[in-house]
């Protein structure tokens, strides 16, 4: 078995690789193989964000130890069905034979193979059968997002037993980190100084260090709020603003209302979305997007809508659809303009033209969400930018602002009180053919939504002050270059946002304004204040209290209820300016 095939290999295959990189390993890749080699491990787990390319660096592992006949089979354990077809066709292009269409009923496969792919699930079934192929031959077995073996007890179970007497184990994963108390098998843990165990790994690649290589594209997130109303079972009428502070039933409830199709919300923010992928095109012809829809219904319904707004077509991918695989491989090989998908595409799925998202799930995991967005970064070349569009949501608007934090596996914590855990992440990727329950609500009827543009976030930075659809102000977030560098996506998005602050003080000094009584303005003023200190204090965790303690001594004045409009007004304008210069 010679190395030379896996030594010509993409640094990103199967997708293009990124700017400057081939045709040598990437350097974190160089890295992480060296010390593999320099360890011999038998087991091994690797950390590289979604995008930078550990196919490749896996493959190369297997080629050096098959040329060194330290083992004599590989075995690729993945997520789902159309992953094992993905490794064995990138396998192949290396010299590495695997069987993707390997069945537990089997026994064995041809001779003509190196190995075998299959999922977790499959190996959960019949671990006897997996441990017995295994003991036969020496063998590489690669975990392909090997959190997934925590996923329930008989998977794990399952996995340990098939591969304990592997001669190597190689685990990959982007996003490691769940909040249930579920062990990862053959993962190493260590008692941090609260007690806790958390997960260690042999090497680590974050998306903060594979963005300053170029690897990883910079994501921007458009956040839209606006105006939801619904009618309850028991006939009563509500209605609630997204974006401003609200109660864990009313936030669920609106949220619902944004993503129902039958509602202005979606539709609005989802032609949002295409103008910027017709801008995003002008520097990448191929750019495509992709709308994470919850259920098949609302799924087929924002495919609808895409044709109205596009004239098009949009590609429809279900979980329980035989021909996924085969649509999915169609749309990344095509320039349509629109895949809309069932969220099983969240992890793993290999489109590299994906440029601009719509996250019209209400699964806000933070597992979920990190493989989600890493469907948009994989970078082809330089200054290729990803957007997503996502909802006014607290919880939604911390995880873009987390984007560049580093999460471990950490057993016997307290799971967040939110609920939002880890382990809905397997019930998530399952078939969904009725929408999401979000918290207890009772059913309701979708009334009125309409969309308005909130802000954008990047790099920790808060932009924008807020706009309605199709104003110059929102066009100026939505048209920017879709090929740009890190440092100049954050230079445009600071002057964009002064150049809108500056407009809105030339409006407020204008004379004509004078709408508002003077106790509505100082009422409105005091509103839009609370509503920033309440998106601050998700951010930073810093009670009410503290941070309108906190303008005050950065501004002066009195407390907020004897402050004037133009000492409101000012303490406003800090807190923004906070938003965008802290990190």
């Amino acid at each position: 078995m010679s190395t030379f095939a896996a030594s010509h290999l993409s640094p990103s295959y199967p997708d293009r690789a990124a700017w400057g990189t081939a045709p040598k390993l990437r350097a974190w890749q160089q890295e992480a193989f060296d010390l593999y080699f320099r360890r011999e491990p038998r087991d091994f787990l690797t950390v590289a964000t979604p995008g930078a390319g550990k196919t490749t660096y896996a493959l190369r592992i297997a080629s050096e130890l098959l040329a060194n006949g330290v083992i004599r089979a590989v075995t690729i354990v993945t997520p789902t069905e159309h992953l094992k077809r993905q490794w064995a066709d990138a396998a192949g292009r290396v010299g590495i034979a695997i069987d993707p269409e390997f069945k537990n009923s089997q026994g064995a496969t041809s001779r003509d193979y190196t190995g075998v792919a299959v999922t977790y699930a499959q190996v959960a079934m019949h671990p006897a059968l997996h441990r017995a192929r295994t003991e036969h031959r020496k063998t590489l077995v690669i975990f392909d997002e090997i959190h997934h073996a925590g996923d329930a007890k008989s998977w794990g179970d399952g996995v340990r037993e098939a591969f304990e007497p592997a001669t190597r184990r190689l685990q990959l994963t982007g996003t490691p980190f769940r909040s249930d108390d579920n062990p990862i098998p053959f993962v190493a843990y260590e008692e941090d100084a609260e007690g806790f165990k958390r997960s260690v790994a042999d090497y680590s690649y974050g998306y903060g260090p594979a963005l300053d290589d170029n690897v990883v594209r910079p994501v921007i997130f458009l956040a839209y709020s606006g105006e939801m109303k619904w009618r309850t079972r028991a006939g009563d009428e509500i209605a609630a603003t997204l974006g401003t502070p609200l109660t864990k039933d009313q936030l669920s409830q609106a949220w619902r209302a944004a993503l129902d199709p039958k509602g202005d919300w979606i539709r609005q923010v989802m032609q949002a979305a295409d103008r910027r992928l017709t801008e995003v095109r002008r520097g990448v012809p191929d750019a495509g997007g992709l709308v994470i829809a919850t259920d098949h219904e609302t799924a087929r319904a924002y495919a609808r809508h895409l044709r109205n707004i596009t004239g098009e077509g949009a590609t429809v991918v279900l979980s329980d659809d035989p021909g996924a695989s085969k649509k999915i491989k169609q749309f990344a090989a095509s320039e349509d303009r629109w895949l809309v998908a069932v969220r099983m595409v969240s992890e793993g799925v290999d489109i590299p033209r994906l440029c601009v998202g719509v996250y019209a799930t209400s699964t806000s995991t933070p597992l979920f969400f990190a493989q989600a967005v890493g469907r948009f970064v994989r970078a082809r070349k330089r200054g290729e930018t990803a957007s997503v569009f996502l909802p006014s949501v607290p919880t939604l608007m911390g995880l873009a602002n987390e984007m560049e934090v580093e999460r471990d596996h950490v057993l016997n914590k307290r799971p967040p009180e939110d609920g939002l855990d880890d382990s809905l992440l397997e019930q998530a990727n399952r078939k969904q053919d009725n929408p999401d329950v979000l918290g207890d609500e009772l059913p309701f009827e979708t009334m009125e939504t309409s969309a308005t543009f909130d802000r954008v976030l990047f790099d920790g930075g808060e932009f924008g002050t807020g706009a309605e659809i199709g104003s110059a102000e929102e066009e100026d977030f939505i048209g920017l270059p879709g090929l740009l560098e890190p440092d100049q996506v954050a230079q445009l998005l600071r002057k964009r946002q002064s150049d809108q602050q500056a407009a809105k003080r030339k409006q407020q000094v204008e004379p004509a304004k004078e709408e508002l009584a003077p106790h509505e303005q100082i009422a409105e003023l005091r509103r839009e204040l609370n509503g920033l200190v309440g998106a601050w204090n998700h951010r930073t965790g810093q009670p009410h209290g503290v941070i309108h303690s906190e303008l005050r001594r950065a501004c002066g004045g009195p407390p907020i209820a004897q402050a004037t409009v133009e000492q409101i007004q000012e303490r406003i304008a800090t807190i923004r300016r906070w938003a965008t210069q802290r990190r």
